[in-house]
């Protein structure tokens, strides 16, 4: 066990690099604005779920999995609200960081491979929402820190459904698909980045 005895090895592996220093700085200087968009993470992470049950109706796994995964992702943001509303910080829009758009622009064209990406694309976001938990942990305050270790163990299983779902849709090997996008995951983690998100780069 890794980042602070929370986080597997696989997972660690799996991701190309750490979260930077400068990154976990800059999360730590702007609480606020770390809670909202986190918040809109997990609004977003329950869309993506919804949009997979809605178009790949005939995979009984997937529609499984996925149910699953959207629930928890909003109960995650119900949580995430709760806890902002308590510390009196006001929910509202931010644009949206650079990160996952900039994974989904290598998305294949047509399934089956299409989806393999969107799902290698899920395991990469959820690994990382997992590897940034795991190190502020050490950093915030005791409610803070409890509620991230309970979403370093979801967001462990979500990384794990998503990497399983994607196996599942081909016999051919995935690993130089995922090392593809590990590579194009750790450039956006270690490039500069104008905007803090909870999944920017390193703050420019």
């Amino acid at each position: 066990m890794s980042a602070e005895g929370l986080l597997p090895d696989s997972l660690l592996a799996f991701l190309g690099c750490p979260t930077p220093e400068a990154w976990l700085a800059e999360a730590l200087a702007n609480p606020e604005t770390l809670l909202i968009d986190h918040a809109q993470c997990e609004k977003k992470a329950a869309s993506t779920a919804m949009n997979l049950l809605y178009r790949y109706v005939d995979q009984p796994l997937l529609l499984s999995k996925m149910s699953q995964l959207a629930r928890e992702e909003l109960l995650h943001f119900e949580q995430v609200v709760k806890l902002m509303e308590k510390r009196g910080v006001a929910y509202r829009h931010l644009s949206a960081s650079r990160y996952a758009e900039g994974l989904r622009r290598h998305l294949r064209a047509n399934d089956p491979e299409r989806l393999v990406d969107i799902l290698i694309v899920g395991a990469l976001i959820e690994a990382r929402s997992c590897e940034r938990f795991a190190r502020l942990i050490p950093y915030l305050d005791s409610e803070l820190a409890q509620f991230y270790r309970t979403l370093v163990k979801a967001e462990g299983r979500h990384y794990e459904d998503y990497l399983l779902l994607a196996r599942q849709q081909t016999d051919a090997p995935l690993d130089e698909r995922i090392a593809f996008f590990t590579a194009r995951e750790a450039e956006l983690i270690r490039s500069p980045d104008p905007d803090f998100r909870f999944h920017s780069g390193v703050p420019a």
